[in-house]
């Protein structure tokens, strides 16, 4: 299959591009290089990759990267409330007007299989956070990041036709490992500190939300590129695992088994608007997906990349979106 992947030298991206290219699909990357392109470097040498720097926001290169495409996975985006809050006008025209513009072209195209990476931070704050949240339930997004994915979901939920057939995955916040490292994701910056520091803010501890590694994130992107497309066409995903919903202060306690003797404070925060607890069976249900790592398989990658001195200084803003 011939794939082009938005965005392919990110977090996830880079992580996703190995994986598609080590099964034998032809990958074409479209990214900017905002962080930097040695994320790549690993499949440089591959003739099954192509690497085509540009701005999803120029329609032309759009154009050019969609020539002879079976499928796109669109993961480029201003990522994160804290980056759109920085720069709310980039995240518009980023992540909605030109994903809107890339979904026409996809159409106009007669390209039927397009993934698009949205989040479940899209439930926003549940009214009860006993319970969970599945496709179906209200969302209910309080942040520019947010408010940019369910709008683009929705132009996605409103095409309706036959040869085209989207999937829109709601990916749990993400950890672990990858070629383009990220310190600013709770579970990598939480472990980092405790290593460092010795000690760590918490603020919000009793606050809910789901977590899925990034290689499980790849591998679940790539199953639905493997299905029969009627099974996929115009389906909501949750993707991660309804056992790794965690407070922030049972993911402090998850690493204290592997950094013990740490200084923790925290900080009285009632106002966390988001929170939530995410089910995760559909995606078990109909496309077999279950995840590989857990929390603490994370926890232990990223000591080790500390300890190891792999990453020098995890506060560099490379690391950080």
């Amino acid at each position: 299959m011939k794939i082009l992947i938005t965005g392919g030298a990110g977090y996830i991206g880079s992580v996703l591009t190995q994986r598609l290219i080590q099964e034998g699909n032809q990958v074409r990357v479209l990214d900017n290089l905002m962080w930097g392109g040695k994320s790549l470097l690993p499949v440089w040498h591959c003739n099954n990759f192509e690497f085509i720097k540009g701005d999803i926001q120029d329609q032309s290169t759009i154009e050019y990267c969609l020539s002879n495409i079976d499928a796109v996975v669109h993961l480029a985006s201003i990522v994160g409330d804290p980056a759109c809050s920085r720069n709310p006008t980039l995240a518009t025209n980023t992540n909605l007007d030109a994903s809107l513009r890339i979904i026409e072209a996809v159409k106009r195209l007669g390209i039927s299989r397009f993934i698009f990476a949205s989040t479940c931070s899209n439930y926003g704050r549940m009214a009860d956070p006993s319970l969970y949240v599945d496709e179906e339930s209200e969302l209910r997004p309080i942040s520019i990041y947010a408010e940019t994915k369910v709008a683009v979901e929705q132009a996605l939920l409103d095409s309706e036709r036959s040869d085209f057939t989207p999937t829109i995955c709601r990916f749990a916040t993400v950890f672990g490992v990858s070629p383009r490292m990220r310190f600013d994701l709770t579970v990598n910056q939480f472990t980092a500190e405790m290593i460092i520091n010795k000690k760590l803010e918490v603020y919000g501890e009793q606050f809910w939300r789901p977590y899925i590694h990034v290689s499980d994130v790849s591998r679940a992107v790539s199953l639905i590129l493997g299905k029969d497309q009627q099974a996929i066409a115009n389906q909501v995903f949750n993707i991660g695992a309804t056992s790794q919903n965690y407070q922030k202060r049972q993911i402090v306690h998850e690493i204290e088994k592997v950094v013990p003797d740490v200084q923790i404070d925290y900080v009285n925060k009632d106002e966390d608007p988001r929170d939530y607890r995410v089910s995760f069976e559909k995606a078990s249900s109909q496309l077999g997906f279950t995840t590989n790592y857990s929390l603490i398989n994370g926890i232990k990658e990223i000591e080790s990349l500390i300890r190891n001195d792999i990453i020098s200084d995890f506060r560099d803003p490379a690391y950080t979106n």
